[in-house]
């Protein structure tokens, strides 16, 4: 097991990270050791699917005489992270009496970990919270770092908060029962946060990556367990140093440069009524066309370009995008909730490891418009052809 602390100076919180390969089999000494002692109730917020696989050992695990364990499930997928579902927990909070000295556990996705970790942080003003990601995406992303959210009709995760967990419980032994399309969302999200980071993360994911289709079982294999620490780490640092991403900075280190490929990703997702895409296979087109906007600003090279692509076609098959319609998207950009004073700011590179924040007043209409037909595929006769 490799053990990671998350030491947040704004808060004097601190969040530890646990990583191993059947780790969940050992959370009792885990809450033992972050929280003292077991809360006097615990509730359990899970979706079906993953529930059947690991729920009943959890709660096995964690009840005691003096504890009660109870489960939530929601439904499984990006549309009910929502207001709705959102006042069905806290609701269901209330009703069990939840306090604050209890506990949250959020086993999932990243949809779980958001919601779940949204209704702790506003139940009471704060209850106590367990992340126990089962995705790849969650895994590396979602679960690390406090952001929660819940979706609008606007548009994505534009309701929210910065809340850190207690601690994060990552299970390596979980990514064995994903569904091949989680899977390609997760290796699209390890792609973007490498692209951000290193040469050296870019380089070593795309190494077992290129492995992983020679032979699955590497997702079992300590290799990938320290390459899911290696992201862990990179991310952690990020936040510690810019918790609630803020808007005046422009810097490498800034928490702003997670989000490449994000802002094309959501704008996909709205379009598409959450239905479509996973996120991490609409991040994956997100990159491309960032990757685009990149190279005719003349940031990126040609060659550093067709390494992204490559990178990118290694996570495996994305739905198809080229029949989206590109008004709509552009419409969608414009409700992206990292806008600043009216202005998308788009992350872009200037190298693999190097990336830039960029406003959008920089990026022509023209551009915009190249860049996202050339990365989603959209052909400029179907958009004649629309008009």
């Amino acid at each position: 097991m490799q053990r990671q602390v998350i030491s947040l100076r704004q808060e004097s919180r601190q969040s530890e990270i646990n990583i191993g390969h059947g780790i969940r089999r050992h959370l009792r000494k885990l809450v033992l050791r972050t929280f003292g002692q077991f809360p006097g109730k615990l509730i359990l917020i899970s979706n079906k699917r993953v529930f059947q696989l690991y729920g009943l050992e959890v709660m096995a695990d964690l009840k005691t005489a003096d504890t009660k364990v109870f489960p939530w499930l929601i439904p499984e997928g990006e549309r009910y992270k929502s207001f709705r579902t959102f006042e069905s927990v806290v609701n269901t909070f209330a009703h069990i009496g939840l306090e604050r000295n209890d506990l949250v556990i959020a086993l999932g996705g990243g949809v779980v970990g958001d919601l779940a970790g949204f209704a702790a942080s506003t139940y009471l003003r704060g209850v106590r919270l367990l992340q126990m990601p089962t995705t790849l995406l969650a895994q590396i992303d979602s679960s690390i770092g406090g952001k929660t959210a819940i979706n609008l009709i606007a548009g994505k995760n534009l309701v929210g908060t910065f809340y850190q967990p207690d601690a994060v419980c990552i299970d390596t032994q979980t990514l064995s029962s994903l569904p091949p399309r989680e899977l390609v969302s997760g290796f699209c999200e390890m792609v973007k946060q490498s692209l951000v980071s290193s040469p050296k993360l870019f380089e070593q994911t795309v190494g077992l990556l290129q492995r992983f289709h020679m032979d699955q079982a590497i997702l079992g294999a300590p290799e990938f367990e320290s390459l899911i620490a290696a992201h862990c780490m990179f991310k952690a640092s990020i936040v510690v140093n810019d918790e609630r991403e803020s808007t005046e900075r422009t810097d490498s280190r800034s928490r702003r440069i997670l989000n490449f490929g994000h802002t094309t990703a959501h704008a996909l997702e709205k379009v598409t009524n959450y239905r479509y895409f996973r996120h991490g296979e609409a991040v994956g087109y997100g990159m491309l066309v960032a990757g685009e906007l990149s190279k005719h600003l003349g940031l990126l090279s040609p060659n550093k370009l067709e390494r992204l692509r490559e990178a990118v076609q290694l996570c495996g098959r994305l739905p198809a995008a080229g029949k989206l319609d590109l008004t709509e998207i552009k419409e969608a950009l414009k409700l992206d909730k990292k806008s600043v004073r009216g202005q998308i700011n788009w992350v872009l590179l200037d190298d693999i490891g190097s990336p830039r924040i960029v406003e959008g007043r920089a990026i022509s209409n023209k551009v915009l418009g190249l860049s996202l037909r050339e990365g989603l595929g959209i052909s400029r006769r179907r958009i004649e052809r629309s008009h």
